[in-house]
């Protein structure tokens, strides 16, 4: 199928072809020829980044009366960056067609431009709500020619509360209008406008209602609350080539977030609605000129930002709303490429996860949070493509080489290329030093530990005196307080930071055992986490914490003690016996 064979015209054809439109995507080829020849108004439901602009803007073009220098079209969108960006494209389409006009009006621009370029004559106005109803109420706009209208990407206008403004809006157009609305979902607010505003609508789905892009994989990651910022960056440590938008549920979180990257050397900037319209252009010109490539972004300042080759989308957090979901995820994996989005939650997130898989109809895959050893390699490999693929001008670089070897003679090829790594790699080395596992522990026990020959049985094999072995650079500690005392990670994390002075202690792995608990924490801290924790109480039960003899068997001698002094006093360390 060609975009020939759907209908489009002669110049219309040119000026696609000029842009590298080869073959229709499938809403095209579905939209085109309806909206050419059919006389039905329209309801399409697909994703971000489907073709969707060129879907509805090549036979409204088409249709347009060149001689005729009225509105004729009305297409509507929910943020200033989306009405830009159709407004640029239908440009870019009708590049071969003479005297017609394409005005982008929306807020945070001068209202007395726009006003001037009205009463000069337009043909096709592409609009945000708002500003649109302002120049209605100034008289300024008149819709009474106007033969379609289109709403683009209806239910996140909903979304964000333009459903009274919609209404108005269709007051002023003729009632025997062509009507063309897109949504990526179909909630019951857009179902209700199709009803009231559309005459028996076809409907179009690109795919299934609701589903997700297809070339996009889901992956999460549950981390302790504190934790999702470290998660963030070693997700991205973890991707040398990684060009992501990250979500934020606030202007707040995205600025802040946005400015601990900065602070921490990565390329990032923020987008939300505290900018002005200048500095969210350059934001946004940065991000598509790769200039920087982690862009932490408001659900709202990030609609119409159109980037067809992002490799993730990041979700700090997940949204309430699954058809936001659906938007964020389909910004990566477009123009038939793949991707993934990733979301970084926290336990208390994982109903809010199994409700957007089901609507969604895809599974989310749990990952574990990139180690440092696998992040680090994954960097040294990357950089080692870098250097075979780096393009070497030997004419230019050959004058400067043997004054070059000659200083480094001395240096054995080992040595060089220990030394280029290291110049890369050392910051990267010192940050991950001693860093902990900082996954989510899940506090449902695991099947073997369910067992209740498990309870008190002695740790004979590796696997179990593992259990009380610390990770690199980390202490182990021991309390005596377990899951058949209702202690879980959630308790252990707080008892921490009510009863810990001074700088916060970094928690590694933890084992929840029936009658005690092993846990990982940076050596610098150990001392200072023993001490807190003897002597408090636990729901009437009293305390006892050491750093963790990998030797010693616990599981028996919790197990005695509990038996022997129903009030638990304190279990002494063999090396602080008194006499």
């Amino acid at each position: 199928m060609t975009f020939e064979e759907l209908g489009v015209r002669d110049d219309l054809l040119r000026g696609i072809q000029d842009m590298g439109f080869e073959t229709p995507m499938p809403v095209q080829e579905k939209v085109i020829p309806a909206l050419l020849h059919g006389d039905r108004d329209m309801v399409a439901l697909a994703q971000t980044g489907t073709g969707k602009t060129a879907a509805f803007g090549l036979p409204v073009l088409q249709r347009i009366d060149s001689d005729r220098v009225v509105p004729q079209v009305l297409i509507l969108a929910p943020t200033r960056e989306l009405c830009l960006q159709i407004a640029g494209d239908l440009a870019d389409f009708s590049k071969y067609m003479d005297d017609l006009t394409v005005l982008p009006v929306y807020g945070g621009s001068s209202i007395e431009s726009q006003i001037r370029a009205l009463r000069q004559g337009v043909q096709i106005i592409v609009a945000t709500p708002g500003r649109l109803i302002d120049l209605i109420n100034r008289g300024v706009v008149k819709l009474g020619d106007v033969h379609t209208v289109v709403l683009d990407e209806a239910d996140e206008m909903l979304n964000m509360g333009f459903v009274d403004s919609i209404n108005d809006i269709l007051a002023h157009v003729p009632d025997d209008r062509k009507m063309l609305m897109f949504s990526a979902t179909m909630p019951a607010e857009v179902a209700k406008i199709a009803k009231r505003f559309m005459h028996n609508p076809e409907e179009i789905v690109i795919g299934t209602r609701n589903e997700g892009a297809k070339n996009v994989r889901h992956i999460y990651y549950m981390v302790n609350a504190k934790d999702k910022y470290l998660a963030l960056k070693r997700i991205a440590d973890n991707s040398p080539n990684i060009y992501a938008i990250i979500f934020c549920r606030t202007r707040r979180d995205t600025q802040e977030i946005a400015d601990h990257l900065i602070s921490d050397g990565y390329n990032a900037d923020a987008l939300h609605g505290d900018l002005s319209q200048q500095q969210r252009d350059m934001v946004m010109k940065k991000f598509r000129d790769g200039v920087i490539s982690l862009l932490v972004a408001t659900d709202v300042a990030a609609r119409g930002l159109d980037v067809d080759d992002l490799t993730h989308v990041i979700n700090y957090g997940l949204p309430d709303d699954t058809a936001v979901y659906t938007h964020r995820s389909g910004r990566t994996g477009r123009a038939g490429k793949t991707g993934v989005s990733i979301a970084i939650i926290h336990s208390r997130e994982k109903g809010k996860l199994r409700e957007i898989e089901r609507i969604i109809g895809k599974k989310f895959e749990r990952k574990e949070v990139p180690t440092p050893e696998h992040i680090i390699e994954k960097q040294l490999y990357n950089l080692a493509d870098r250097l075979e693929r780096v393009e070497v001008n030997d004419d230019e670089i050959n004058r400067y080489l043997p004054g070059v070897k000659k200083k480094l003679s001395w240096l054995s090829t080992e040595d060089l290329l220990k030394r280029i790594l290291s110049l890369e790699f050392n910051r990267l080395l010192n940050y991950y030093k001693d860093a902990p596992n900082i996954d989510y522990i899940d506090e449902k026990p695991a099947k073997e530990r369910k067992n209740k020959a498990d309870k008190d049985r002695v740790p004979r094999n590796d696997k179990e005196k593992d259990r009380r072995t610390a990770e690199r650079g980390m202490a182990r500690i021991y309390v005596n307080a377990g899951k058949a005392d209702g202690f879980f990670a959630g308790n252990l994390i707080e008892l921490l930071n009510k009863n810990i002075a001074g700088h916060r202690v970094d928690v590694g792995r933890i084992d929840l055992l029936p009658s005690y608990s092993l846990f990982d924490v940076r050596k610098a801290d150990a001392g200072r986490v023993v001490s807190a924790i003897k002597g408090l109480e636990f729901f009437g039960k009293r305390l006892y914490s050491e750093i963790a003899d990998p030797d010693r068997d616990y599981a028996h001698a919790s197990g005695r003690k509990d038996k022997a002094a129903k009030n638990a006093k304190e279990f002494k360390p063999r090396r602080n016996k008194k006499k």
